[in-house]
């Protein structure tokens, strides 16, 4: 849009004598743009012809000159510094030059090394003596800017794929001699060109053909324009993007089935077809494969059905750009099993039964034998350690338990000589006096038996 804007801003305006605005005295008419807009740095060419309307007539054969004038075309005498440029003298306070050729009524003109400053309202003035006029009536505003313009990427309205198209980025080239460089990512060695547009200004475009695919469809094409300004030394750069909308058939389509392909007799099955379309698919239809050919089972992405025997199928996805069919899907039913092969494995399954449980018996025969076991064990050791305390050797009784010791003290009563005799030949008469001795507090062997005694065996004599 902003393109057209600028292509509009470059058209030629051809002002006829007979417009009203025009003074009646009039004798001079341009044929040029009435706005133009230059980047700063570099130069505008204006594309210029005229014509003159009058008692006087311009004469080719006599000598002519050229005049810009600035601002305000009217009292120059008053305001001299108007008058920016003239063909008859060497100096011009603008930068211009008349590159096309006066004697043949061609007056483009060169602005050159533009400053934003020179943006204004410009007249032309040819002098052709006697012939000298002014074209009052056909201004033209001159625009000077910093900023270059964007360039325009041109794509067909309706793209559609497999269809062949061109696709054209340009760029407004105010100054022919110094155009921009156009680099886009469709390619990297595309050549610009710089083509005269019919109102005589040039546009510098880049352009390239490519077969549509659905690839395209949402691809990002950039473009931009490189302005060399400064006489080379510098560059202003400005870029655009557009976006690919290409319509497109069916593509990737698929059918699935769930459950498995694998089912039973009776069960219910859900086939899904999916695909991708632009426009989107308007139909899904389902075919089952047979002997005669393919039968028309459903419509519709999701086909479900109660299973009641196996086939082939496969779903078509449609547009208005085509169709494609997916891949086909076998699905096998399981059937019952034969009689013959049913009891073949309750057999089986019995025999199983029948080793597990005689593996579980032995399992409880082997835990109670190693209990049982383990419980003897424990016995025969508490009977051999108790025979090992009753059998120590006597050397370490001392230690261990308490003995029963017997002493025989005799005991002389001090009498007379003459009773001594005659008792002598009496029995002797025998007492016994118990002594209890207390086991050692750090006896680490205890004795099953009570306490033992110590008699002593005392005689009286």
């Amino acid at each position: 849009m902003g393109f057209m804007t600028d292509i509009m801003l470059l058209s030629f305006l051809i002002i006829p004598s007979t417009v009203a605005a025009c003074p009646p005295n009039t004798h001079l008419f341009i044929t040029a743009p009435t706005e133009m807009e230059a980047l700063s740095g570099s130069c505008l060419q204006i594309p210029c012809n005229f014509s003159d309307a009058g008692p006087e007539k311009f004469d080719s054969t006599r000598p002519v000159f050229a005049v810009w004038i600035k601002n305000n075309h009217t009292d120059l005498k008053s305001h001299p510094e108007n008058v920016i440029f003239n063909s008859s003298v060497t100096f011009n306070i603008y930068p211009m030059n008349i590159t096309g050729n006066l004697t043949q009524r061609n007056c483009t003109t060169l602005f050159s090394n533009l400053i934003t400053n020179y943006t204004n309202t410009y007249y032309f003035r040819i002098m052709n003596w006697p012939f000298r006029s002014t074209a009052v009536c056909d201004s033209l505003q001159i625009t000077i800017k910093d900023s270059p313009w964007r360039p325009n990427i041109t794509i067909p309205g309706d793209l559609k794929e497999k269809e062949s198209v061109t696709i054209t980025c340009s760029a407004l080239t105010p100054c022919p001699h110094s155009p921009p460089q156009l680099t886009w990512n469709l390619t990297q060695d595309s050549h610009s060109k710089i083509e005269e547009n019919t109102d005589g200004s040039f546009t510098t475009k880049i352009q390239q053909n490519i077969t549509l695919s659905d690839t395209h469809d949402g691809k990002k094409i950039s473009c931009s324009a490189r302005y060399p300004v400064n006489q080379g030394n510098d560059t202003k750069t400005a870029e655009t993007e557009e976006t690919l909308r290409v319509s497109y058939a069916p593509k990737d389509t698929s059918a699935s089935i769930s459950p498995t392909c694998l089912v039973s007799a009776g069960s219910w099955v859900n086939l899904t077809c999916s695909s991708r379309a632009k426009p989107p698919v308007s139909s899904f239809t389902w075919f089952k494969k047979s002997r005669d050919g393919a039968v028309k089972v459903s419509e519709g992405e999701i086909y479900s059905f109660n299973v009641t025997d196996g086939g082939v199928y496969y779903c078509v996805a449609t547009n208005d750009l085509g169709n494609q069919t997916s891949a086909e899907i076998n699905m096998t039913v399981k059937g019952p099993l034969p009689k013959e092969e049913n009891k073949l494995w309750q057999h089986i399954g019995v025999i199983i039964g029948i080793i597990l449980l005689l593996i579980l018996l032995c399992l409880i025969i082997f835990v109670c034998w190693l209990k049982s076991k383990h419980q003897r064990q424990q016995q025969t050791q508490i009977q051999i350690n108790e025979k090992q305390v009753v059998e120590e050797p006597g050397s370490k009784t001392e230690e261990v338990e308490e003995n029963i010791h017997y002493s025989e003290i005799n005991i002389s009563k001090h009498q007379a000589s003459s009773d001594s005799v005659q008792d002598r030949g009496q029995e002797q008469d025998t007492e016994y006096a118990q002594v209890q001795i207390s086991k050692p507090e750090n006896n680490l062997i205890q004795s099953p038996h009570v306490q033992e005694e110590v008699y002593s065996e005392v005689k009286k004599i």
